[in-house]
């Protein structure tokens, strides 16, 4: 593949670079790309918060921060570095474990769910985002990156 024409970029060459750095490269440009429009999205909260909500509330039970460390692919400070300016905002709070009260779980409030509502249209906004961002990657191509990034997250997790 030539990436140059590929990415329509005439300020890099990329000459006979291997697929697996391209790809690294790309991931990573996506991400930060990503990121900066999705900071856009909402002005009270940044995508990180956003994700650390949507992690949360797809944790079984309150997660607790390694937990949602582990789920949000970032480390514990980062994670509470997060989740204290959520708790300022009133989106999260902590709660001590049932079984082990040395554990504080992290919940979503009902003012982050008023707050998401509000600004997303109960997801419809989002759910639009992602669309156009997928827009003509029929489902075939679509199951092979997932299973080829979640094949990477194996392989990274054993470096």
């Amino acid at each position: 593949m030539n990436y140059d024409e590929e990415m329509n970029m005439d300020k890099v060459e990329f000459g006979d670079m291997p697929p697996q750095a391209f790809l690294l490269g790309l991931l990573s440009a996506f991400d930060n790309r990503y990121q900066a429009a999705a900071d856009a999205f909402f002005k009270e909260i940044t995508w990180k918060q956003f994700f650390a909500i949507i992690c949360i509330n797809l944790c079984r039970e309150a997660p607790t921060i390694n937990e949602l460390s582990d789920v949000m692919g970032s480390s514990h400070q980062n994670v509470k570095q997060i989740l204290l300016r959520l708790e300022k905002k009133g989106f999260v709070s902590t709660i001590a474990d049932a079984k082990d009260k040395r554990k504080q779980r992290i919940i979503v409030t009902d003012e982050a769910r008023t707050f998401l509502e509000k600004n997303d249209n109960n997801g419809q906004q989002s759910q639009y985002i992602i669309g156009r961002i997928f827009e003509g990657i029929d489902e075939k191509s679509l199951m092979n990156t997932v299973q080829t990034i979640m094949k990477m997250e194996r392989n990274l997790s054993k470096l």
